[in-house]
């Protein structure tokens, strides 16, 4: 998805972000993002162990 993002095509990201935001607000916007990736990151782990829970004894999950 992001392959064919640059370094020039982050800066300019990070530009318009502190335009549109300022620089008051980015930080702020930085530990909310980092703190929803950390809780989706919780979830799934959640959701897998719960399924690999359910598995029948001796058997295991076919590796990908």
């Amino acid at each position: 998805m992001f392959n064919n993002i640059g370094v020039s095509g982050l800066i300019i990201i990070l530009a318009i972000a502190l335009i549109v935001f300022g620089p008051a607000k980015l930080p702020l916007l930085g530990r909310a993002f980092g703190d929803t990736l950390r809780e989706f990151k919780n979830s799934t782990r959640g959701v897998i162990e719960d399924g690999r829970e359910e598995l029948p004894p001796g058997k295991e999950e076919p590796r990908a």
